[in-house]
């Protein structure tokens, strides 16, 4: 089964459509196949719209090959994917319905980005272990708890279902689908072509940021995690923040889970984390530092945290993503 149906819902950005059909044609291409209808992969791009014009939120339009009302979902495929969500909740239910209905006659469902809440919709991740763009995250875990999201990876393979996170990682899957139908070497040879890795180093945790949750009303609670990301050097122990507001640490852990979400101990953490993060990418100042300013008070500590978090040590976050045009104007 040979067939692969992108389904590209209108006002997303096209080049995670574009740019998965051109990683295929190029594996077509180092399969050296002298008959086109037997290549390995045959494309065909499906609109959600009822014209045949995809307007990506770009301004730019892709021509979609077909309308998906006009296809049979009970027709036998290959691979389907979506790359992403539509623009309105119509469109989605609209996609979730055909998808459905596609399942059980089609081998392999593949999403980008926010295509996986379609997927989700669709009840084709059911008990299975998938992923999404990071700021998506927590509503797909609080809206199918019969998912087990995972957090970091870039994509997730479960079985006949694989979702990735956002945007470009629909390239590292479209790599992985590649190496697991035509073998690690035509693979390879793609992703040098494209001047890709055939396996990205980390996950998408290096690229979410931590949002606080702010307490739903003014009070207290708010007041403290203000004070808090103003004073990260600070002992930031629960019993002392729970000390500060004349609480046990009992009652205090309780009453800002019940007003933020999050535990005392977690918000400290992640503040303290995306502090770090914007020291690695707009200074030069040093590790240790970075730790003391921070209040995680030592390089390991802070590397700890890192690796727990991101997957990644305070080093080598700040060969990625350090803006060195921004540190030198701040200085």
């Amino acid at each position: 089964m040979n067939s692969v149906l992108i389904i590209v819902p209108d006002g997303g950005m096209l080049f995670e459509s574009v740019g998965v059909t051109d990683i295929l044609m190029q594996a077509n291409e180092r399969n050296a196949c002298s008959d086109l209808a037997q290549a390995p992969y045959q494309v065909t791009i499906a609109t959600t719209q009822m014209h045949k014009a995809v307007h990506g939120r770009s301004g730019l339009t892709l021509l979609a090959d077909a309308r998906l009302t006009e296809l049979d979902p009970r027709e036998k495929r290959g691979t389907i994917m979506v790359t992403g969500r539509g623009v309105d909740a119509e469109e989605d239910d609209a996609v979730a319905s055909w998808l459905r209905m596609a399942a059980p006659y089609t081998q392999r469902i593949v999403s980008v980005c926010g295509g996986a809440l379609l997927l989700a919709m669709a009840g084709v991740l059911n008990g299975r272990r998938a992923t999404t763009h990071w700021r998506l995250l927590d509503y797909m875990a609080q809206t199918w708890p019969d998912i087990t999201v995972e957090r970091g990876p870039i994509y997730v393979h479960d079985g006949p279902v694989w979702t990735s996170a956002g945007v470009s990682s629909g390239f590292d899957l479209t790599l992985a689908l590649v190496e697991a139908d035509m073998g690690h070497a035509i693979a390879r040879e793609v992703a040098q072509d494209m001047v890709m890795y055939l396996r990205r180093p980390g996950g998408q945790s290096q690229f979410s940021r931590y949002l606080p949750a702010r307490a739903a009303k003014p009070g207290p609670i708010r007041d403290l995690q203000d004070w808090i990301q103003s004073n990260l050097a600070e002992n930031l122990s629960v019993e002392k923040l729970a000390e500060s507001l004349a609480m046990s640490p009992r009652n205090f852990n309780r009453v800002f889970l019940r007003e933020t979400g999050t535990s005392p101990a977690k918000y400290v953490e992640h503040v303290r984390l995306d502090a770090a993060r914007e020291y690695l990418e707009r200074t030069r100042e040093g590790i240790e530092q970075i730790a003391l300013q921070t209040g995680f008070g030592s390089g390991i500590n802070l590397r700890r945290v890192f690796e727990r978090h991101l997957q990644v040590a305070p080093t080598t976050y700040r060969e990625r993503f350090y803006a060195s045009t921004m540190a030198e104007i701040d200085r």
